[in-house]
């Protein structure tokens, strides 16, 4: 048995107006892009920040710089933060949606 599918002019009209509201809004605005660059600054620097210094003897292993505390501690919390304010700057809905 073959099965009809009945639109009425309501429920078109209402998917033709959905349809062209979001044609009509981005997804992301500048804002969002702002925070975006943010996060992604943050996270750099939290790179950055592990990858350290050079040892000034390299027939020589000083743990002191490598298990520092801005390398194992600080570092890898900038870079969680970054990715949370990724997360925001994804999330963030423009002024025109609220």
């Amino acid at each position: 048995m073959a099965e009809k599918k009945v639109s009425t002019s309501h429920t078109a009209s209402i998917r033709d107006t959905a349809a062209k509201q979001t044609a009509r809004l981005p997804l992301f605005e500048k804002d969002n892009y702002q925070w975006m660059i943010i996060g992604a600054v943050v996270v750099a620097i939290g790179m950055f920040i592990m990858s350290g210094g050079k040892n000034p003897d390299p027939n020589q292993f000083d743990a002191k710089l490598v298990y520092s505390t801005t390398r194992i501690t600080i570092a890898p919390i900038l870079i969680l933060a970054g990715l949370v304010i990724e997360i925001y700057a994804i999330f963030k809905r423009p002024k025109a949606h609220q």
